[in-house]
């Protein structure tokens, strides 16, 4: 390949092919012109388009139907059914398809906001910029946790372990090096010094020229172009399979009536006709318009979210938002500010020790973004500043989270400086120059700071006085010989929101789980202070829980809010564990986090995650604070709410017309309702159903995690359909003797207005009038289908198209009254169920009280 070919030229011939200056990069002017000459480092990846959308619409069972009822229609010549049919079809296919390619282009608009941002070297400074804004020639800087923006060549590297799985299928990490190789490779992991698109960072950092961008890259030729397979989730799959069940269902029974009808009305009978009315009988009864509810559903909600701030990257997480029972977050940055200020320093020359730390800092770069590195650089009076910067850093061990240090060595010219950095408990045991009596005090020093919420960082170290070329830091450490240096204190001030956050997650029914890498005294300090837990010693530490048994830390999650000096893999413990009871929110950021954000029931991630965190996340926020996730959990409930508004009320309406017109066709000699009337009646009711998306929710639907219970949407289907027969078998017992016109007109009229002024009542658990409004789009709409029910029979393509005659005043009058019986009853009904169902819940919670 033409890339491997880099692999055996020197740095510096890499950089004159590609015509830039290592230490400054490129200029301003030199990158908007091959920006313009090779466009945007991405793959352009082409949407779904508009063509196979429209035809997505296409694929369903019920959609098959309708096609076969409009070929029977025009086998016979019944042109103007199969004309309606047709417009029945093409109406539902193009309110799917429009409400789709919507999703798929606020998709696209929310994808500029998850595009990884990189360091880059531009007219000598390193900036902040999104990747695709990257060009061939650039240098930029590669640090753990990063996913590579472009094909690259090294120039420095420090300690480089690379994932290259995504191109090999090899999981174990590539160490790289910088040297030119003796031969051309002949595969990926064998070109040692170059780093490919889509791989990720997993270890140490390194400085690159980038080579090949956007479709030029290795992944880039390989990659197919197509656009990411989306998560379902498990509803959709429930609610999937429950249609398919309803089908078959509801195919059986049809069988029954169609051969009924045929043995009973043998004379009077028309095949065709009951052919026709059994399909759109059939199709009447199911809920075609849900996966269109429920994409409409998570679309607004991921729109309303992004303007909070909040990035969906799979839909159906907005849904899974609000079944979160348990949210877990770090500390620091969601609950505290993350900006740092130096408050004490143990030291028997405090000086030394703010110099050390911040020569084992990112001292080398201009623009500093770690918090303790920013504290420490403030702390430098302006002549030191000037100093630090005559310091070469020679190696150099990043922080790491099992370890709780970074290491560095640095030279000054004259001196060599081997410094250890990082908690008290790992510095302090390799320093020679302590007795018992300093660590007692220092340790007594460590708790009282602690106990204030303060952050600590021990500083250790020694001179090399040999001059080797080669060090291994690891081997220096483990060594130990330090001489202790100090113990810096560090203030990170409460965000004003904690305090919030913590009272609304619990009107919400959501435990928040602290998770940190901090000692215990200070996650417990600052965990009391916001109202977490009622005192600071109610800590676990990562230690007490990697040595309890199972049982013993199920207990340990029960009880326990906070956990302190976790490590990775315990991180991933507690998710895991937690999982098997609840479902569960994670928010991370850190390389370190992946594995738990893969787990976790929904994973978030700040907008300044790593970008393998951000890979492994359904949700991105915007903003660092965990209020942002509570309004989340928040919109989640609304979307729950109003999908399961739908259900219900589509069942209950559906299943109730469905029985009562097929029972009906075995009483009379006629078709009680023409398949053109009951289509028309399923394409009127369907648009305020659909408007349900935009509903209106009470707040009790928000105090508690949702999940969707199918044995009580069948029963209060169940109940409200009785409800629905009932009345229906009114209408024919009040029309049917007049004439098959006259039922059929009256019952269209009834059936429409029922299933409107079912949706009043269904909406809400509570009585209609002590429920939240109803959305005005559902009002507009059910008064256009109302007036639109009434006016229908009496135009020329009402009795002409639709068979209907004009309905009597006094018919109507009938009508209106039944209409309003049938919605009184419901609300009986539904007030009888869950008034029974919260008095069953309230004595239960009660007697656990009692017990407790």
């Amino acid at each position: 390949m033409d890339i491997f070919r880099y692999s055996v030229k020197n740095v510096e011939d890499v950089a004159f092919e590609f015509g830039v200056d290592i230490k400054s990069g490129l200029s301003k002017k030199e990158f908007l012109q091959r920006y313009k000459k090779f466009g945007p480092n991405k793959l352009d990846l082409k949407g779904v388009s508009p063509i196979n959308i429209f035809l997505r619409q296409f694929k369903s069972p019920f959609i098959y139907l309708l096609f076969g009822a409009m070929v029977v229609a025009i086998s016979v010549g019944e042109l103007i059914d199969s004309l309606m049919i047709f417009i029945f079809l093409m109406f539902n296919t193009l309110l799917g398809f429009f409400q789709e390619y919507t999703s798929e282009k606020t998709a696209q608009m929310l994808n500029k906001y998850i595009l990884p941002k990189i360091k880059v070297l531009r007219e000598g400074k390193i900036e902040w910029v999104r990747a695709y804004k990257l060009v061939p020639g650039d240098i930029i800087i590669l640090k753990a946790g990063d996913k590579v923006p472009a094909d690259v060549r090294l120039i420095e590297q420090e300690d480089l372990s690379v994932d290259e799985s995504i191109l090999t299928g090899e999981s174990v990490p590539v160490l790289k090096t910088t040297k030119p190789l003796k031969s051309i490779p002949s595969s990926y992991h064998e070109a040692s010094n170059l780093v490919f698109s889509g791989t990720y960072v997993l270890k140490g950092n390194a400085k690159a020229i980038v080579l090949f961008t956007g479709r030029n890259t290795v992944f880039g030729r390989i990659a197919k172009l197509t656009v990411e397979s989306k998560k379902i989730s498990e509803f959709e799959r429930d609610i999937s399979q429950f249609s398919k069940f309803i089908l078959k269902l509801v195919g059986f029974v049809i069988l029954i009536v169609f051969f009924a009808n045929l043995f009973i009305n043998r004379s009077d009978v028309n095949v065709f006709d009951l052919l026709i009315f059994s399909i759109a009988l059939t199709v009447s009864v199911v809920p075609e318009a849900l996966p269109l509810v429920i994409t409409f559903s998570l679309s607004q909600g991921a729109r309303r979210l992004s303007k909070k701030k909040i990035i969906v990257k799979r839909l159906s997480a907005v849904e899974d938002l609000g079944s979160i029972e348990v949210l877990c977050s770090d500390k620091t940055g969601t609950l505290t500010e993350n900006k740092m200020k130096i408050k004490n320093i143990f030291s028997n020359n405090p000086e030394e020790t703010i110099w050390l730390a911040n020569l084992a800092s990112s001292f080398e770069v201009e623009k500093k973004i770690e918090p303790f590195d920013i504290a420490l650089e403030n702390a430098l009076s302006q002549e030191q500043k000037i100093k630090i910067k005559n310091f070469k850093k020679i190696k150099e061990e990043p922080f790491d989270p099992k370890t709780r240090e970074n290491i560095v060595l640095v030279d000054d010219g004259v001196n060599k400086i081997f410094i250890e950095r990082g908690a008290p408990e790992v510095i302090l045991p390799k320093c020679h120059n302590l007795n018992e009596d300093n660590k007692e005090k220092i340790y007594r020093w460590i708790k009282q700071e602690g106990e204030r919420g303060y952050r600590v960082l021990a500083v250790g170290y020694k001179k090399i006085y040999n001059n080797k070329k080669e060090f291994d830091l690891i081997a220096l450490s483990k060594a130990g010989g330090l001489n202790f240096s100090g113990i810096i204190s560090f203030t990170d001030s409460i965000k004003k929101s904690a305090f919030e956050v913590v009272k609304n997650a619990r009107q919400l029914g959501v435990k928040i789980i602290i998770l940190t890498g901090d000692r215990p005294e200070v996650a417990g300090a600052v965990a009391k202070e916001i109202g977490l837990i009622d005192s600071p010693d109610k800590v676990i530490s990562g230690e007490q829980w990697k040595a309890s048994s199972e049982k013993q830390k199920e207990k340990y999650l029960e009880e326990y809010s906070v956990f302190a000096r976790v490590s990775p893999e315990e991180k991933f413990d507690i998710i895991q564990m937690l999982r098997k009871r609840y479902t569960v929110g994670f928010l991370g950021e850190g390389i370190n986090d992946a594995p738990a954000l893969k787990i976790a029931g929904v994973s978030l991630v700040v907008d300044s995650a790593a970008d393998i965190a951000r890979e492994a996340a359904d949700i991105i926020l915007l903003r660092n604070n965990l209020q942002v996730v509570i309004d989340g959990i928040k919109e989640g409930r609304k979307v729950f709410a109003n999908t399961t508004k739908y259900i219900k009320a589509t069942l209950s309406s559906n299943f109730g017309n469905f029985f009562a017109i097929a029972t009906a066709s075995l009483v009379v000699n006629f078709l009680p309702m023409l398949p053109i009337q009951i289509l028309l009646v399923n394409l009127l009711t369907d648009m305020p159903l659909v408007a349900i998306s935009t509903d209106n929710v009470d707040k009790s639907e928000l105090r508690s995690p949702k999940r969707y219970d199918v044995k009580e949407i069948i029963i209060v289907s169940i109940m409200l359909g009785v409800v629905s027969t009932i009345f229906d078998f009114m209408f024919f017992g009040l029309f049917h003797h007049i004439s098959p016109e006259v039922l059929q007109t009256n019952w269209f009229i009834g059936s429409v207005l029922t299933e409107l002024i079912l949706i009043f009542s269904i909406r809400s658990r509570m009585l209609f009038f002590k429920s939240s409004l109803p959305s005005k789009f559902i009002i507009i709409l059910s008064i256009i289908i109302f007036i639109l029910t009434l006016t229908i029979p009496f135009t020329s393509m009402g009795q002409e198209v639709f068979r209907f005659v004009p309905p009597t005043m006094e018919h109507l009058g009938l009508i209106i009254l039944l209409v309003v019986a049938y919605f009184f009853s419901s609300e009986f009904v539904k007030f009888m169920y869950y008034d029974r169902i919260y008095y069953s819940d309230k004595k239960m919670l009660n007697g656990k009280n009692r017990n407790n």
